[in-house]
């Protein structure tokens, strides 16, 4: 017959064996731990150590001064100004897409439609939308010929922008909304019907429930998708490196001029340290990120 110990004493025993309490669930995170270590970490460890190294590996400086030349300086605030503007555009139209399926039922065909093609353009990049861009706004483009023949107007009276950083904005906005989409759409759809009716109950208005409630709810959530577009934006590469064959305007195009030639301003190692400055800007951009969608998620959960 068991002994049952008496209510408030302490319970004692045997403790479990060291393996059961561990346990093996850890091990389905190697391949994922492996995966961030060799293209996450050590590009990230190289790109730094790099940046601090001349040519034969001494320690130096000048890769960091060479941070602030006018040209590498310029590289910076194109990429800036052009993660900003796509990110600001491609926030404030997927917003509104999502606003608009809000009004659709969740299982219809519409929003499953629309869900799945945000999944697809939302990574859709590279050569591939290089050759779309070409295809449709190039010099002899679908919608180029349509413009021109219709309304007389050539798009390209004052040069091939398309091929230059003004051709990046459209490109870049093809799969910046569908990622608004994607993560701003759980935001808005968490908002309850509920505070809407309340509101009005009170004697509100629409009006005042989207000014009062539901744009300060979903600031931090907005907040926070515009910051991830802005990083995407920033550190987009295989776009701008197919649609823009001709110079470095940005910075990752930047550092593949400096891994390609021989000299870069006379530095050597000069992508090491373009590197360590877009790591520095991506990551006070999540940091930021992390912060307000922390604070989004304590009314999401």
């Amino acid at each position: 017959m068991t002994a049952v110990a008496p209510a408030g004493s302490p319970v004692t025993g045997s403790p479990l064996p060291r393996s059961r309490r561990i346990g093996w669930s850890w091990l389905g995170l190697v391949p994922f731990l492996a995966y961030l270590a060799l293209f996450l970490l050590l590009p990230t460890v190289l790109a730094v150590v790099t940046g601090f190294q001349d040519g034969t590996g001494a320690f130096t400086w000048d890769n960091l001064t060479a941070l602030v030349d006018p040209v590498i300086t310029e590289t910076f605030w194109n990429s800036t100004w052009v993660s900003l503007l796509t990110a600001a555009i491609g926030a404030i139209v997927g917003s509104l897409v999502c606003f608009a399926l809000l009004g659709l039922p969740e299982a219809g065909v519409i929003r499953a439609a629309v869900d799945a093609a945000s999944g697809v353009l939302a990574q859709f990049g590279g050569v591939m939308l290089a050759f779309v861009m070409v295809a449709t706004l190039g010099t002899q483009g679908v919608i180029t010929r349509l413009i021109a023949g219709a309304l007389g107007i050539d798009i390209f009276a004052d040069g091939a922008w398309i091929y230059g950083l003004p051709g990046l904005i459209p490109a870049y906005i093809i799969f910046q909304v569908p990622l608004m989409v994607l993560t701003f759409m759980p935001a808005l759809a968490a908002l309850r019907p509920q505070w809407a009716e309340a509101h009005m109950t009170l004697g509100g208005t629409r009006a005042g429930f989207w000014a009062h409630v539901g744009f300060p709810v979903l600031a931090p959530s907005f907040l926070a998708s515009l910051l991830l577009l802005f990083t995407n934006a920033f550190s987009s590469y295989a776009t701008a490196a197919a649609l823009a064959s001709q110079g470095s305007s940005i910075v990752p195009l930047q550092i593949r001029t400096a891994l390609t030639s021989e000299t870069v301003l006379g530095r050597e190692n000069l992508a090491g340290s373009l590197a360590l400055g877009m790591i520095l800007v991506v990551a006070a951009a999540m940091v930021v990120y992390n912060l307000v969608q922390r604070r989004a998620s304590r009314w999401q959960a």
